[in-house]
């Protein structure tokens, strides 16, 4: 493997969004069915994180389902909008009409 190839850093999936019509049945059998655990729930949204990934529970016309990668030069895909839980991303389409996030790396 070439010198160049090793040190390229990957951009990281932070989570899968994913629309739900009952979100409470929804993270309650994620819950009994798996190991995770809800990190945050109102009523529009729910996120779970697992070992590997998170997933978010969205209800249709409240957020859009989507991928989100965190970027290091997130803000060069639009301007960043802050959310509740103090992240900074922006959505976008790719080619194919999907929806993503391009999340800013997250302050510590």
């Amino acid at each position: 493997m070439s010198e160049k190839a090793e040190s390229k850093s990957l951009d990281p999936i932070d989570h899968i969004a994913i629309q739900v019509d009952d979100l409470i049945s929804t993270v309650n059998f994620y819950k009994d069915s798996f190991q995770c655990e809800v990190i945050y729930q109102d009523d529009t949204w729910a996120f779970l994180k697992f070992q590997n990934i998170k997933l978010a529970f969205v209800i249709p016309g409240q957020h859009p389902p989507h991928i989100a990668f965190v970027n290091e030069k997130a803000e060069n895909f639009g301007e960043l909008k802050t959310h509740r839980d103090g992240t900074k991303s922006v959505y976008i389409k790719d080619p194919s009409g999907n929806t993503l996030e391009i999340m800013a790396p997250y302050e510590v």
